[in-house]
């Protein structure tokens, strides 16, 4: 089978005839349909993670939002079958740590993260190994096609979860979302649909623009203020109830606290890069004076994801509309190229394997 697989840091992922994976007696193997192409995948490929310990070793194969076929299972496997259409989690879990049991699996401390350990290969490919399917293996319903599976990648369920299950969001709550790429484009439309009132915060004119046809009610051009706190403040009489960091940067970071009422909750989304190193100054003394809460949310438990494609299947949540190109497997190094100098819009897909 045909991969893109990380020879260098930085450099063009190399496309390359590989051995198709096989199931293990608990795992199954996906054809690859589509597969997103993630500011993840990007901070694998340009080696950051070294300060977590976290950093995807030379010779992966990268590429961690895969919908497909199951194409193969293991003997032990009983929930899915070859011809099943499913999404792929890329937080994978065991199955059986206390964290699974009792529907944390996406914080498994025995899973994987698919497509970035040596473990579990990703799914730049045209197919990809599932560890542990009956439970990591979702299975898409009527009406939910692979480029919409696809495009819930890490991004759509990383904001459901920190939105609906984190933050927990009601209707009539004021939620800001700094950074617009393909996270906070997800979380726009994920709240604004969720019934929240939604303050977009980016410096590029055509995310702000994606942001307001996702939902976005009123949106603030950080480039065009001196104080953002200060402008979503005036924009919300007061703050906003929650605020979600979907960039990683400590100006965003910061901001986004900093824009709450009292009482308000933080969700940090965003991966720090280089620049900050997994550190972030915060305001401490504020964050006490005010009761702020500042939680952190990863993927999605995989047995939660029916919540989210209830509403996708519906057509209350569309994360078709922030689709903007779809690639062959062989542009995926230029695509990922482009994201240095944030010169992408929306959501990008791999849908051409070569097959």
């Amino acid at each position: 089978m045909r991969a893109a697989v990380l020879e260098a840091y930085g450099e063009p992922l190399a496309v390359q005839d590989r051995d198709p994976p096989m199931a293990d007696p608990d795992g199954a193997v996906v054809a690859v349909e589509a597969c997103g192409i993630c500011r993840s995948d990007w901070h694998a490929w340009q080696g950051h993670g070294d300060w977590a310990d976290d950093d995807v070793p030379i010779g992966q194969v990268l590429g961690h939002e895969p919908a497909g076929r199951v194409v193969e299972t293991g003997d032990r496997v009983t929930t899915v079958s070859s011809g099943d259409r499913v999404v792929v989690p890329f937080n994978l879990g065991d199955g059986t740590c206390s964290y699974c049991r009792n529907g944390h699996g996406n914080v498994c401390t025995s899973g994987w993260a698919l497509g970035f350990e040596s473990d579990v290969p990703g799914a730049f490919a045209e197919r990809v190994a599932v560890p542990q399917a009956d439970y990591n293996l979702v299975t898409l319903p009527d009406g939910v096609g692979f480029d919409a599976a696809a495009a819930l990648g890490c991004r759509y369920v990383t904001a459901f979860h920190a939105l609906a299950h984190r933050a927990d969001i009601a209707a009539g709550d004021r939620v800001a979302v700094h950074g617009c790429g393909g996270l906070g484009l997800a979380a726009v439309q994920i709240a604004s649909a969720l019934g929240a009132s939604v303050i977009a915060v980016d410096i590029r004119d055509e995310a702000l623009a994606m942001a307001r046809e996702a939902g976005a009610n009123t949106v603030v051009d950080a480039s065009a203020v001196e104080d953002v706190p200060a402008a979503i403040e005036a924009e919300t009489d007061g703050g906003t109830e929650v605020s979600v960091d979907a960039l990683g940067r400590a100006e965003t970071c910061r901001n986004s606290v900093r824009c709450l009422r009292p009482r308000g909750t933080h969700v940090q989304v965003g991966l720090t890069t280089d620049a900050e190193r997994g550190e972030v100054a915060l305001p401490t003394d504020w964050i006490t004076r005010w009761d702020i809460d500042v939680l952190g949310s990863r993927g999605m438990p995989p047995s939660r994801y029916d919540e989210l494609l209830r509403l996708v299947a519906d057509g209350t949540l569309d994360p078709g509309t922030l689709v903007t190109r779809r690639v062959a497997l062989e542009a995926v190094s230029e695509r990922l190229a482009a994201m240095t100098d944030y010169g992408t819009d929306g959501i990008e897909l791999v849908t051409e394997f070569g097959r």
